[in-house]
């Protein structure tokens, strides 16, 4: 049997807290008033920036309300659920279905850096 692999402190990366700014001025971007990708093209780009911001989001969360046992924790890890369900889902077909689920991304992306932030995430 393989003895397990040791990692020294110069192999592990320690990676920067997310930049809550960015998510948050993505989201706000779908979010305004009468805020629509003037291509579907875009609308995808757009999307697919949302999701990798809730894919980096969720473990940070998590690992935020992992230290704390009150209801703040709970509703973080509620929030978790809902971002891997919206994570699951695919928007329908035409740019107005694309829209709407841009526009659930981005609650989701705004709900996760509240948590984030309320637990004192990247404050350690």
């Amino acid at each position: 049997m393989k003895a397990p692999r040791r990692f020294t402190v110069e192999q592990v990366q320690v990676q920067p807290p997310p930049d809550i700014e960015l998510m948050r001025a993505a989201a706000r971007g779908v979010l305004a008033e009468n805020a629509e990708p003037a291509t579907s093209e875009e609308l995808a780009t757009l999307t697919l920036q949302l999701r990798g911001h809730i894919n980096v989001l969720v473990p940070e969360v998590e690992q935020a309300a992992s230290s704390r046992v009150h209801v703040a924790h709970y509703c973080a890890l509620a929030c978790v659920g809902e971002a891997r369900m919206k994570l699951d889902l695919k928007p329908g077909p035409g740019l107005s279905k694309g829209i709407a689920y841009a526009r659930r991304l981005s609650r989701v992306v705004n709900a996760l850096c509240d948590h984030y932030q309320n637990l004192g995430g990247g404050h350690a």
